[in-house]
């Protein structure tokens, strides 16, 4: 998720430490190691979020071709469009959305300069415009909550209610919602009212049993 308004805000909370998820080699982006708050933006909570890009063993999200240049693209050509998407920690699902279509992806400037001037319309037709279709995981009665976005229109598996376990498939990567191209946004927020929602800081941990917050542009492959 992507908005506007930034401003500063001190970095107090532990950070909430989760596991990967996903398989396989994975892009970060907006990550919030190179800058808080790392979308750009307070809104809806997305102070610390992650950007994770499904990428192949060239680091490529999608094959370069001259719609990658000068056009828009169909999101089943990326590597990552349609790969399982897993519950990085044990909870409860609070709050589910699906049905949004995955639109066409854009890589080329003239593509992003039509997507960003649109930027505000999406903010104003609220949370929903934005996440696209989303899972949100409670880790304990009061919180805090994960919110998994921009997943493939009709692949959400898990409901309200449904009790979670690490790796459990909630879902599958897709280009819904605010989304340029195939990827899964991660944030930690400390409720779901997201008017008033605080972002809070992660990291994650590897099969390996490193902790850490991967950096920009960093390649996580687990």
């Amino acid at each position: 998720m992507d908005g506007q308004g930034a401003t500063s805000r001190p970095e107090t909370a532990v950070p909430v430490e989760l596991d990967f998820p996903f398989r396989g080699r994975w892009l970060v982006q907006n990550s919030p190691d190179r800058r808080v708050p790392s979308h750009g933006t307070h809104l809806f909570g997305t102070t610390y979020a992650i950007d994770f890009v499904p990428v192949d063993e060239r680091g490529r999200s999608a094959p370069h071709t001259w719609r990658s240049l000068v056009s828009v693209e169909p999101p089943e050509i990326f590597v990552g469009f349609g790969r399982p998407v897993l519950a990085p920690a044990a909870g409860t699902v609070v709050a589910v959305h699906d049905g949004e279509p995955d639109h066409e992806a854009r890589r080329s400037q003239p593509a992003l300069l039509s997507y960003a001037l649109s930027q505000a319309g999406r903010v104003r037709l609220g949370p929903n415009a934005i996440a696209g279709n989303h899972v949100v995981i409670a880790l304990a009665p009061s919180g805090p909550f994960v919110l998994l976005a921009h997943l493939r229109n009709g692949s959400v598996s898990v409901r309200p209610g449904d009790l979670l376990r690490v790796g459990d498939v909630i879902g599958a990567c897709g280009n819904s919602g605010n989304s340029t191209e195939p990827h899964v946004h991660v944030q930690v927020t400390d409720s779901t009212d997201w008017a008033t929602t605080r972002g809070l800081p992660i990291v994650f941990r590897a099969p390996s049993g490193r902790v850490w917050l991967p950096a920009e542009r960093e390649v996580v492959d687990v």
